[in-house]
């Protein structure tokens, strides 16, 4: 019988400002030097929203308005199941300072996939890019 796998809900911020879009370079574990968006794990008891602004708070000590919803991706990885709820979003106060990561880059809307994404978050990018061709 095959094993339930793992499930982890996680929450993603799409930090912009100007055409530019946050990014963030893992410094740990199976997916170091991938890059990401910024966000991480829901609490219980709290909302997406909720969850987002305390990690963003957490990993790059800045305050953020979680704008409106873009996507949910849900992605196997060899080792879990994710559930990543992804929000467009932007500094409300303070500055994006590294306290997780081990590099960030502001990407050009045109030309996100410069860097090496993690896979689910490349779904990300293609939700993106498809959000762009409507406008």
């Amino acid at each position: 019988m095959e094993r339930e796998q793992k499930r982890i809900q996680v929450v993603a911020a799409i930090i912009c400002r100007e055409n530019e879009v946050f990014a963030t370079q893992r410094g740990y574990g199976n997916y170091k030097d991938w890059w990401e968006f910024p966000g991480g794990k829901v609490e219980k008891g709290e909302s997406p929203e909720q969850a987002l602004a305390r990690e963003i708070r957490e990993e790059l000590a800045a305050e953020i308005t979680v704008g409106d919803y873009l996507t949910t991706v849900e992605y196997d990885y060899p080792e879990f199941h994710l559930s990543m709820a992804c929000y467009w979003c932007s500094v409300k106060e303070g500055h994006l300072t590294l306290l997780e990561h081990e590099a960030a880059r502001w990407l050009p809307l045109d030309h996100l996939r410069q860097v090496n994404w993690l896979p689910a978050d490349i779904l990300v990018i293609e939700a993106i890019e498809k959000f762009m061709l409507k406008e």
